[in-house]
């Protein structure tokens, strides 16, 4: 994680300095609302894939989400479902194949908890 500080020399109230944590990919970290979705980074062979052989993603979408990830990073974290505490993503496959190609560690991830059986629904 990185301190980022940002200068304001044009602002209508005089700010000197302003520090942002932010992850790797610079956008800065959301708190958790009690009982809310949690979103974090989470290291990508932590996430399993369990529908990744059932369609092939699309090369040009790919390529072009890896060219906005390095110019701006992740704008919109990919859906992950936590059961007993093993991460399963469904949704995300190009945002997560992107940052796969680019060789991240790591990807922005929201992350709702939930059961056995509502893993066994998903993969239905």
């Amino acid at each position: 994680m990185a301190n980022l500080p940002l200068n304001f020399s044009h602002a209508p109230i005089k700010i000197s300095s302003l520090t942002i944590k932010a992850s790797s990919n610079g956008v800065p970290f959301s708190k958790p609302k009690s009982g809310g979705l949690v979103i974090l980074d989470i290291p990508l062979d932590k996430i399993r894939r369990p529908l990744m052989r059932t369609r092939a993603n699309d090369p040009q979408k790919v390529k072009d989400l890896m060219d906005s990830i390095s110019q701006i990073g992740l704008q919109e974290p990919i859906d992950v479902l936590e059961v007993e505490g093993v991460y399963y993503g469904f949704s995300g496959c190009h945002r997560f194949e992107a940052h796969q190609r680019l060789g991240l560690p790591t990807i922005r991830c929201k992350i709702r908890r939930g059961t056995k059986e509502t893993l066994r629904h998903h993969m239905r």
